[in-house]
């Protein structure tokens, strides 16, 4: 075995691991004063920042359940559509009047389910004027049309 040297016969040059001195203690490198606050505990008040808050993140469950939810409510407002145009039509509104104050209320229903369930599934993310306003606007509307329409 040529070349190789044994573990038990260190090089002169290096000393190994070496312990630190004892006459230097670790109190030596913190600062000798300490300021006023030091005693007193610590309070954390949340809000007292100027930061937003950060919108959370949707998961693709809560957007799955949602979109069920949707569709479901979106076939029972169909069914819906049905009876007022029916009701209509029997208290002699026009079958073309009836048939357009019909499809308005599904629009109205449709349009303010669909800002509900975004807020549901998302409030601080959704729950916007830029995104609830013109949802809950046209469904409004689309509503009052539909008793209007529906009165001729």
């Amino acid at each position: 075995m040529q070349g190789t040297q044994s573990p038990s016969a260190p090089s002169q040059a290096d000393p190994g691991f070496k312990l630190p001195d004892e006459s230097s203690s670790p109190q030596d490198s913190l600062p000798q004063t300490s300021p006023d606050t030091a005693g007193r505990p610590v309070e954390v008040v949340p809000g007292t920042t100027n930061a937003p808050i950060p919108a959370t993140d949707t998961s693709t469950r809560d957007l799955a359940i949602g979109a069920v939810v949707f569709v479901v409510l979106l076939v029972v407002y169909f069914f819906v559509r049905n009876a007022y145009v029916h009701h209509l039509v029997v208290r002699r509104v026009a079958p073309s009047s009836a048939g357009s104050a019909g499809w308005m209320l599904f629009v109205g229903l449709a349009f303010l389910s669909a800002a509900a369930v975004l807020a549901i599934i998302n409030a601080s993310k959704f729950l916007t004027f830029a995104v609830t306003g013109p949802l809950v606007a046209v469904g409004v509307i689309a509503l009052v049309a539909a008793l209007f329409v529906g009165r001729r």
